[in-house]
């Protein structure tokens, strides 16, 4: 049988030769920023990681397939067509149809273990909803990486959602969670957040190793690094509290409920902010790429000696 998804050359090559590979996903393009901006980001991010000489490998599902490292028209597609946001639950039904979709943080580490890139660079985790309880709101995240060999460099998980929730359930699944040069949990918009962390690195050597270890003991479980946007690029403590209470008292008022809370409360943060909760999301990205660059270009040297 042919391989259900197709690795570039670019990619393909560096994972042969051992070089250091870092998967993107394709959601935070299409879903997740305007256009044209959305575009010139994904060049960024991927020319991030090419001048640091680490190959790119942004994954999406396209006309079916999925693509471990797009080209340019493949950069293009994502971020100008309109097309479905993809967890892993999408996945076969989108090859069946021969449709596209931008990949989530869950489908786009599951496709990435396939290929065997083992290091993804993200915004922030998808995590358990506030009002969970009721709902079941969980991110399909949180039990991907239970399951997934791949290690995942984000800036927590948003504001909007229940961090106690995401990290006790983290712990129940066995997805080890370190700080980056922080022993406190970050909230993505915000450097900290209320919740302490049990382990933290202060380098990229010392993730590789987690991850050699991690291997030999016969996990399957992902890792998470917590990498905290610097502070003096976070958000406004006193606005990010302002806006968010605004917008969740908006939710109410409109009858917003279930699934579709967190995306109404996150176009109205980015409305209700002037732009600035965007310019954040892009900062803390930027410095997402930069340090999982960083750890695959370690994992890179400590899994070819």
């Amino acid at each position: 049988m042919s391989q259900p998804f197709h690795v570039s050359e670019p990619v393909a090559a560096a994972l042969n030769e051992g070089r250091p590979v870092v998967a993107l996903e394709s959601t935070i393009i299409s879903h997740g920023l305007p256009r044209p901006r959305n575009f010139e980001a994904a060049q960024e991010f991927e020319q991030l990681l090419l001048d640091r000489g680490v190959t790119p490998a942004t994954i999406a599902v396209l006309d079916g397939v999925p693509q471990v490292g797009l080209d340019a028209e493949g950069v293009r597609r994502i971020a100008d067509e309109e097309m479905a946001k993809a967890s892993v639950r999408d996945l076969p039904i989108l090859a069946a149809a021969g449709a596209s979709g931008a990949t989530t943080v869950a489908a786009t580490a599951h496709i990435a273990a396939l290929a065997g890139v083992r290091v993804f660079a993200t915004g922030g985790l998808g995590g358990v909803h506030r009002g969970a309880s009721d709902t079941f709101d969980e991110s399909a995240d949180l039990t991907t990486l239970a399951v997934t060999p791949i290690t995942v460099v984000s800036a927590g998980v948003k504001s909007v959602l229940d961090i106690a929730a995401t990290l006790e359930r983290l712990e129940t699944l066995s997805v080890p969670v370190v700080g980056f040069g922080t022993r406190v949990f970050p909230s993505f918009w915000l450097t900290e957040s209320d919740f302490d962390l049990d382990w933290s690195v202060e380098s990229a050597d010392e993730v590789a190793r987690i991850m050699k270890s991690q291997d030999e003991l016969g996990h399957g479980q992902g890792i998470i690094v917590a990498n905290p946007i610097p502070r003096e690029q976070q958000w406004d403590p006193a606005e990010h509290d302002r806006v968010l209470a605004r917008a969740f008292t908006a939710a109410t008022e409109a009858g917003v409920h279930g699934k579709a809370v967190t995306p109404f409360l996150l176009s109205y943060i980015v409305e209700a902010s002037d732009g600035r909760s965007l310019e954040v999301n892009l900062d803390l990205a930027r410095n997402n790429v930069k340090l999982a660059a960083e750890i695959a270009t370690a994992w890179s040297s400590l899994s070819t000696r």
